[in-house]
């Protein structure tokens, strides 16, 4: 929702995505504040910028059913004005000084990304505290951010990929709020007071819920004061999450909601794997095989590739924070949905029965291994994935040894989860469109 910054900054952000990192730059250390706030630093030394990634539990989840979007509303309103500064001026110190700020909020998290310039860096940093701890959540900017979301809302109500998407998730888990949209809806959007989103910020905004990720142009001594001086004044402890893990519905089956459009789409999903299950590097691969590959992948090969059926399909691992899936999906014309769904559910049930061949799986762990270190390409990147680091409880040195996990998949492991993991009977599926030769032989849940 922000303008693009200054061509400057724009600038120096490509030549750091371009440029080579310095050697021995993806080395993490961890940093602990006098105050004793950790973060995971790669010092970086090759460009004048500084990043920094924040990462707090608890985001859309946290939402009740009749505020849903709460999470969504507060990531958009925190760098709209804070501690004197209202949303005006807050902005305008932003481009003035060519910093990028900026908060999300997904299911299960809550996020925030700094970019700077070195020279900036004292003062972007004081920004981020004032959006962290002093928001003013003033009546303009919560108007107009109300409404911006409103009418993506809206929007979302009518596109057929949202709305395939936003009826699985609801036939998933038609009692918890993973089932709910994120965004929310323009009833629950407009329901949300100031009080709400003050109560989101002092709930999940918390040092004992807090994850930093630093690269660039900065050392471990540098950052342990300035650490104390973003997040020194969060509160403690955070509120405990309410909602509680969960599986997903296993009933299968298909579910069609009537759209006048040329094109239907398809989503489709079970459950799946846990991001700490001692498979889980397995059944990437493995998914990486079935349609995580693009171009490579089983699924375009027989739907796209041999038959023409459909210009995307494809599929990938879920997993969430209370529960996880296997989700795929598909978009192709009224007359071909019908092949094209049973075609994935063939290539479901094959990679089940047979898992992968030999040829396959050294496909995919070469693929796998080697297109890793061009994820490292970025100060911005870094900073990242040193976040999701400390989040999945990977350990300081994942960097190093993530592409051993690949490389140790052995066939038999990975034909032992492929069965696991694909259950074809399983397998619910939304088709969003007019689909010739297609019976629904479910409702959609809420009458959607």
């Amino acid at each position: 929702m922000r303008p693009l910054r200054p061509f400057a900054f724009a600038a120096a952000l490509l030549l750091s995505a371009l440029a080579p990192l310095a050697a021995g730059a993806v080395e993490p250390q961890r940093v602990v504040s006098p105050g004793g706030i950790e973060a995971w630093l790669i010092e970086d030394r090759s460009n004048p910028i500084i990043a920094l990634d924040v990462g707090f539990r608890g985001g859309a989840v946290t939402d009740s059913a009749d505020k849903a979007g709460r999470a969504r509303m507060a990531a958009a309103l925190l760098d709209e004005g804070a501690g004197d500064l209202d949303s005006q001026t807050f902005q305008k110190e932003l481009a003035d000084l060519s910093i990028r700020l900026g908060f999300d909020a997904g299911r299960d998290t809550f996020t925030g990304s700094l970019t700077t310039l070195t020279r900036n860096r004292d003062r972007a940093f004081e920004l981020l505290r004032l959006a962290l701890t002093e928001p003013r959540f003033d009546a303009e900017p919560v108007e107009r951010i109300r409404q911006q979301l409103v009418v993506r809302a809206k929007r979302d109500a009518v596109d057929p990929d949202s709305v395939a998407w936003s009826t699985l998730t609801a036939a998933l888990y038609p009692d918890h709020p993973y089932g709910r949209r994120t965004d929310g809806t323009p009833e629950s959007l407009a329901a949300i007071e100031r009080a709400d989103l003050e109560a989101f910020v002092a709930e999940r905004l918390a040092r004992d819920n807090l994850y930093i990720g630093v690269a660039g142009d900065i050392s471990a001594a540098e950052l342990g004061p300035l650490l104390d001086a973003v997040f020194g004044a969060l509160p403690a402890e955070s509120a405990p999450i309410a909602a509680g893990a969960t599986e997903p519905a296993a009933d299968g089956g298909t579910i069609v909601v009537d759209k006048e459009v040329p094109q239907s789409v398809v989503a489709l999903g079970h459950g799946g794997i846990a991001r700490d299950h001692p498979d889980y590097y397995t059944a990437y691969a493995v998914n990486y095989i079935l349609g995580g590959g693009g171009f490579a992948s089983r699924l375009y090969t027989e739907v796209r590739e041999a038959r023409g059926l459909a210009y995307s399909v494809y599929s990938y691992l879920n997993p969430l924070d209370l529960s996880s899936l296997v989700l795929g999906g598909v978009a192709t014309a009224n007359a071909r949905v019908g092949e094209s769904l049973e075609l994935i559910r063939q290539e479901w049930a094959r990679m089940a029965a047979e898992g992968p061949s030999a040829e396959e799986l050294a496909d995919a762990k070469t693929y796998l291994t080697g297109s890793f270190p061009l994820r490292l390409n970025s100060t911005g990147a870094l900073s990242r994935i040193l976040v999701g680091m400390q989040m999945e409880n990977l350990g300081l040195d994942y960097l190093e040894r993530r592409n051993d996990y690949i490389e140790a998949i052995t066939l038999k492991d990975a034909r032992r989860v492929a069965a696991a993991l694909y259950h074809p009977e399983a397998l619910t599926a939304v088709v969003v469109g007019r689909p010739d030769g297609i019976e629904a032989t479910r409702a959609a849940p809420g009458g959607s």
